[in-house]
């Protein structure tokens, strides 16, 4: 793996094995002997095979020496940081530096895929591999004082993302990559804008990131879709500051390059800005009346994630979302009807069509030629069978543990909507390279004959998933 490249090291491989625990009731004085002994600066505590907390030099400090308590009348337990950060070993090194900066920790516990303690890695062991990547890109995110040095930050992502797919990383990786700096970036423009002028707003609400970004799938050219969701009891006053927060959050968010959206979905607005009552009030007219502008708002929202904020309102949110289509697929009919009647461009003889006219005249536009289909299909068939969260491979396996998809089939549509992601990233990669606005627009003549032939198998495997869709459905009774 090349130097740029070393942000996609498994956990595993850059984690300690050799770790020193101890028992939850070992004396803190025993405790620090045992630092001294190991010269760490950390002791992971376990129950068994359980690693359920963790005593740094930090926390004897400043639980222990700084108030003058007694080391000898307590041990390990009284003083541990618990419930445990945990990072699984198989995940990448991007992933737990994102986890160690949103949680502002230096060190994680690595655990295995039955939760068993394996490691643990430190923000310096990861830094050390490489000081020019993605990480790097994160920590100056995190330590940023202004929008305006965020915005200096975004370009960079986009320009780090071209050089990282030069380099042969994966489109599957390099989408998360772009997930989750964006995802910090976000957070880093709340956390300024909170400080600086609105110190005594509400804790009582949740920002909510939607669509593509909800499922951490948005690629470069992708705009902001967002919503506020907040307590019921808040007083006028608190509403008033709640919305003057959200107006210019916003508004910087639009300043440092991130696009507005064209239909309006964003928490500035009042109608992406409810209460939780409220919510769930626009959500049963939503089911109720699958009109085509409900059909949108809808599948939209569906995707819901929390980027910020109190986290309990999206978990009721998406119980209320799987019980309302649990007695009301009427919904889920229409969203599907509207996802397969975005048909691939292929004619009667297999052949990929083009733009015949205007300035993208032969190119195919990437989201509608497939990915949509995909997205929304699957999306539909998931909320179907009561799988509300995860990002569409998340799903895909879903769908194929419960048996609703084949291996075969569930294989062969992730391989077409994995190309297609690639397609729709390149497309916006080569307008950057060009110093044009990104699109999804992707010239066909910019592909090899190997790459027109794996196009068309994606864009047939589209068809057959809509074909297939539209028998689960039942759409040949439904109007249009």
């Amino acid at each position: 793996m090349s130097a740029e490249n070393v942000f996609f090291t498994p956990v595993s491989q850059i984690c300690q094995t050799d770790v020193v625990t101890c028992n939850p009731d070992l004396p803190l004085t025993e405790l620090a002997k045992q630092m001294r002994a190991h010269n760490i600066s950390s002791l992971l505590v376990r129950d068994g095979e359980e690693p359920i907390g963790i005593v740094t030099d930090r926390d004897l400090r400043n639980k222990v020496v700084a108030p003058g308590i007694d080391p000898r009348a307590y041990c390990a337990r009284d003083v541990m940081s618990s419930p445990l950060v945990t990072i699984r070993e198989s995940d990448y090194l991007f992933e737990a530096l994102y986890l160690m900066s949103r949680r502002r920790i230096h060190r994680l516990c690595v655990v295995d895929a039955e939760g068993r303690l394996r490691g643990i890695v430190t923000d310096t062991d990861a830094l050390r591999l490489h000081s020019r990547s993605p990480q790097q890109l994160m920590k100056e995110i995190e330590e940023a004082e202004t929008p305006a040095e965020l915005k200096t930050l975004r370009e960079r992502m986009e320009h780090l993302v071209h050089h990282l797919r030069s380099t042969g990383v994966a489109t599957r990786d390099l989408v998360q990559t772009v997930a989750l700096l964006n995802d910090r970036l976000l957070i880093r423009l709340i956390e300024l804008i909170r400080a600086a002028r609105y110190p005594d707003l509400t804790d009582r609400f949740a920002f909510l990131v939607l669509g593509s970004e909800g499922r951490r799938e948005q690629t470069l050219a992708t705009d902001q879709d967002n919503a506020i969701v907040y307590a019921d009891e808040l007083s006028a006053a608190a509403l008033e500051q709640l919305r003057a927060f959200s107006i210019d959050l916003i508004d910087n968010l639009i300043g440092i390059g991130v696009p507005a959206c064209s239909g309006g979905i964003m928490a500035k607005n009042p109608e992406w800005r409810r209460s939780l009552t409220g919510w769930k009030q626009v959500l049963d007219t939503w089911l109720r009346t699958p009109t085509p502008a409900n059909i949108l708002s809808g599948s939209m929202f569906f995707d819901l994630r929390t980027l910020y904020g109190d986290a309990s309102f999206e978990q009721e949110l998406k119980s209320e979302i799987i019980a309302k289509l649990r007695d009301n697929t009427l919904f889920l009919v229409h969203s599907v009807a509207n996802a397969v009647a975005f048909r691939p461009p292929l004619d009667w003889f297999g052949r990929i069509k083009t733009e015949r006219r205007g300035s993208h005249r032969g190119c195919i536009e990437v989201k509608k030629a497939g990915v949509f289909a995909i997205t929304e299909g699957l999306k539909a068939m998931a909320l179907q069978a009561g799988i509300g969260e995860g990002r569409t491979h998340d799903r895909v396996r879903g769908l194929q543990q419960a048996g609703i998809l084949e291996t075969q089939q569930a294989d062969s549509l992730l391989a077409a909507f994995d190309f297609l992601i690639d397609l729709r990233l390149r497309a916006q990669l080569l307008r950057l390279e060009h110093g044009k606005p990104m699109t999804n627009y992707l010239p066909l003549d910019h592909l090899n004959r190997i790459e027109v032939g794996r196009l068309k198998l994606a864009l047939e495997e589209v068809r057959h998933f809509q074909n297939f869709l539209r028998h689960r459905f039942h759409l040949h009774q439904v109007s249009r």
